[in-house]
């Protein structure tokens, strides 16, 4: 039995240290110029930049996983005039993901996905080259239609994507460039990605149902004239992973100097819940890591009924064109929550005659303000591969949103509660989104990796890599015996962190390694009828 362990473990290591690249059934590169439909029962790969030029359509079918190839940097370009028909399920999602093995896979695995299309920029002439080094052209020009189509997005997940070729040219996750109200994104994850997870340049294109996890660089992006609708978003930040340039929940650009060239960047976004690198004010967390939301260069993006919490300064109201637009009131934060808020640290502006925390916090405006994110009481936010947002009974958030504005159009689905979930309600990212995209197995095709408690789950633990303690969450769907145990790469046990009976639900555990040595490690729950098993590293 222990051989058996033993070899057990060299296996799962071998696999890790020397895993293969997931096999793919057909390779997908150059140009394609007429209709062409894919399959859900083959696995594919993106080599190089691929565009769907006008006037084909890709249609991509429920279930179908499509691979990034690393080194010819993997990118789906739809070409203004082309269609993308990614109509998934929440099933049946479909995957664009990394080819590298389990274990081994991390941000910039691949390039990411290009939609561009022919509504209004501001950009002088009306067209732009996109960023990311792709050639990409996006806008209408001198005639461009703000009701443009360039197809459906539902239901998919973008994990590992994200390149950044310079500063400021990058592929993002998601990048949309002059994409118009006609298209229909719904329902997308973008998880570890290697810039920003959307960027929307220009356009007029609304969504709903966005989920952002674990980005380097920020997770809404806006600038050239976006004027979209989003509703329902959801963004989680390893306090680990920022990027050089500074990492913000929400940045937001009119264009790069901050001109006033028209039309404005002014979106409008409800119901978001962006849970930021630190879960007390005290919380360490990678130094890049900036602002809740960086409104900058002349931009007038709106903010009603979200939560920003978590992060080391709240707001930046950035430069006199901002500044005026928010005193103008053509630049709005209304019923929305921030929490996380160290003293000098919450409301700040780039312009010394204006008060932004006195902004925020007026009356009418139906704002408010904790020191803790703790003090809006989610139900589990921080967990990395597991998080639960919903707010609890007794949370805030449960009350104080207001559709009244008349910025909210019919667009927008009315809510008593503020942020993306409804607590008492079924949580809309539950049965097609990944937590922990890091470690499937996506060689036995599509699975479900949204835990329920229906299911015994184990979460990575956090942080990791780790000195000398760490947290491990697993959770039961009944009460169960089991066994949390410790072993190092060549199968022998090195500590029991949990052993005996356990009631249903989640639970949270504390692992010293104080006496260990620095180098890989495997934990495993088991219970009465499953195993689970994952990696983790000590770095001393």
């Amino acid at each position: 039995m222990k051989k058996n362990l033993i070899l057990f473990f060299i296996a799962l290591m071998s696999g890790i240290t020397f895993g293969q690249l997931a096999p793919v059934d057909s390779v997908i590169s150059g140009n394609i110029t007429s209709n062409a439909v894919l399959s859900a029962s083959k696995k594919y790969l993106l080599s190089g930049f691929v565009n769907v030029s006008e006037p084909a359509t890709l249609t991509i079918p429920p279930g179908t996983i499509i691979y990034g190839e690393k080194d010819s940097k993997g990118t789906l370009i739809i070409n203004r005039g082309a269609k993308i028909n990614a109509n998934g399920t929440k099933e049946k999602p479909i995957v664009f993901t990394s080819q590298q093995p389990a274990g081994q896979r991390g941000a910039g695995d691949w390039g990411g996905i290009i939609l561009a299309g022919k509504a209004a920029i501001n950009v002088p002439g009306g067209t732009a080259t996109i960023e990311g080094g792709t050639g990409t052209i996006y806008g209408g020009g001198s005639s461009p239609n703000d009701d443009d189509n360039s197809g459906v997005m539902r239901y998919v997940r973008i994990e590992f994507p994200g390149i950044a070729l310079a500063p400021d040219n990058e592929i993002n996750g998601l990048t949309m460039g002059g994409v118009g109200r006609g298209t229909t994104l719904e329902y997308i994850q973008v998880s570890y990605c290697g810039d920003d997870s959307y960027e929307w340049f220009g356009g007029t294109v609304n969504a709903k149902y966005l989920v952002a996890i674990n980005a380097v660089d920020d997770d809404f992006d806006v600038d050239f004239g976006f004027r979209g609708n989003v509703q329902f978003g959801f963004i989680l930040r390893d306090p680990n992973i920022a990027d050089i340039s500074g990492s913000n929940g929400f940045e937001s650009d009119n264009d790069n100097t901050g001109t006033f060239n028209t039309p404005r960047t002014k979106p409008i976004f409800s119901n978001v819940t962006i849970v930021g690198p630190m879960a007390d004010t005290s919380s360490s967390r990678n130094p890049n890591y900036r602002r809740g939301a960086h409104i900058r260069r002349s931009s007038q993006t709106s903010i009603y009924n979200s939560i920003i919490m978590g992060y080391p300064v709240g707001l930046l109201i950035d430069g006199s064109g901002t500044v005026n637009s928010a005193i103008g009131d053509s630049m709005q934060i209304r019923n929305s929550i921030w929490a996380g808020l160290r003293v000098g640290n919450s409301f700040t502006t780039t312009v010394a005659s204006f008060d932004a925390d006195a902004w925020y916090k007026t009356a009418s405006y139906g704002n408010r303000a904790y020191i803790q994110p703790s003090e809006v009481l989610l139900t589990n936010p921080f967990n990395l591969t597991a998080p639960n947002p919903v707010p609890l009974a007794n949370s805030p958030a449960v009350t104080g949103a207001s559709f009244a504005n008349s910025n909210l159009s019919t667009f927008f689905a009315q809510t008593s509660y503020v942020g993306a979930f409804d607590p008492s309600g079924q949580r809309w990212d539950h049965g097609w989104t990944n937590y922990d995209p890091v470690n499937t197995n996506y060689l036995v095709g599509v699975e479900n990796e949204d835990i329920q408690l229906s299911d015994f789950n184990l979460s990575q633990n956090y942080p990791n890599p780790f000195n000398p303690s760490t947290t491990i969450n697993f959770t039961l769907p009944i009460s169960s015996e089991i066994s949390l145990k410790v072993f190092n790469t060549i199968g022998k046990e090195v500590a029991t962190v949990a052993k005996g009976l356990y009631n249903s639900g989640n639970h949270s555990v504390s692992f010293d390694a104080s006496s260990l040595p620095s180098g890989n490690y495997f934990y495993q729950l088991i219970t009465s009828n499953s195993v689970i098993t994952k990696k983790m590293t000590l770095i001393k």
